[in-house]
């Protein structure tokens, strides 16, 4: 099966982990710095044996230090949304931390204008319709990541679409964060946590208690039936990224990566990219590798696709939009 002519929505991708290498070094260049590309291409893409969470995140040191300016970051959005285009894919919600984009002295909501301008001009080029989510960081203190959320609810409906925490979850559980959560709340955010990337099932029930629309990943309760059973009579939806949770080692054999679970248990699945750039993946790349373990239909195509429309961020009007979008 052609998965590239196939539409589809991706709910799962980092801004900073998908800036195409050609992208990255224009803007390298802009500001001086010269790598070559293969040298560039070794420190910003993990290897398929990649050891761990750690040296996978090692790779976003440069691309973050690049996208410090409003050019840098529109350009990285609009590089995005043109190559998921190219995949077919129909709606792209991207997400990336605000604050760690302020080192040379933009505000918040100029960092989110930027990103958002490069998203429209891709819309207006190639069709694509996308979303926003700002994420908190669990590394950071409560009172800068809800700073952060109250200077982005100023943008809600205006790019932005919803939140998230990612970070260090292994050592920071998601209710340490139920202050920002009830933030959100008040703000009348929805938002998605990363939960159940390293090992912690738990982590995603408590996603699931402070009410969590969706989980990044949700790989930890494959072997959680209660957990399962939370996600499928609440509809929570579950961003799964293949070749980043091979790469990052929340599975250890692909055979026994458990989409098949989830999917058959009911649970509203995404097929997700998590980082282009960094899993040198596509959208294609993780189809192709499912399709692999898990042999498509039609149906099945179509209920992901519908699904995914079901639990996106996006507006009522955009998600009906999508919905008469035919997969064959």
């Amino acid at each position: 099966m052609n998965f590239t002519n196939i539409p589809k929505i991706e709910l799962h991708c980092h801004l900073d982990g998908s800036m195409s290498v050609e992208v990255l070094q224009k803007l390298l260049t802009d500001n001086g710095e010269q790598i070559p590309i293969d040298e560039l291409k070794n420190k910003i893409m993990a290897p398929d044996n990649c050891q761990s969470l750690a040296e996978y995140l090692d790779k976003f040191t440069i691309p973050i230090n690049v996208l410090q300016t409003a050019h840098g970051l529109e350009e990285a959005a609009y590089d995005l949304a043109k190559n998921a285009a190219k995949e077919n894919v129909r709606y792209i919600e991207t997400r990336f931390a605000p604050t760690s984009h302020i080192s040379k002295g933009m505000k918040i909501t100029e960092i989110i204008e930027s990103v958002n301008k490069g998203l429209l001009r891709a819309k207006e080029d190639f069709g694509i319709y996308s979303g926003i989510i700002v994420c908190a960081m669990r590394h950071l203190d409560m009172d800068t990541n809800i700073q952060m959320l109250r200077q982005s609810r100023e943008l809600y409906g205006e790019g932005v679409v919803a939140c998230d925490i990612a970070g260090d979850e292994k050592n920071h559980t998601n209710i340490e964060y139920k202050a920002f959560f009830d933030e959100a709340k008040r703000l009348g955010m929805p938002y998605t946590i990363h939960s159940g990337e390293c090992g912690n099932a738990d982590n995603i029930a408590e996603a699931i208690e402070v009410g969590a629309k969706r989980v990044g990943h949700g790989i930890a309760m494959y072997n959680r039936p209660d957990i399962i059973e939370s996600c499928r009579n609440k509809k929570i939806g579950v961003e799964m990224c293949p070749v980043s949770n091979i790469q990052t080692k929340a599975i250890r054999d692909f055979s026994l990566y458990p989409f098949e679970t989830f999917f058959k248990a009911g649970i509203p699945v995404s097929i997700n990219t998590d980082n282009r750039t960094v899993s040198n993946t596509s959208c294609v790349r993780e189809w192709n590798m499912l399709n692999s373990i898990y042999e498509f239909s039609e149906d099945d195509i179509r209920r992901i696709y519908r699904e995914s429309v079901d639990v996106c961020f996006a507006s009522d009007d955009i998600k009906e939009k999508l919905l008469k979008i035919s997969c064959f």
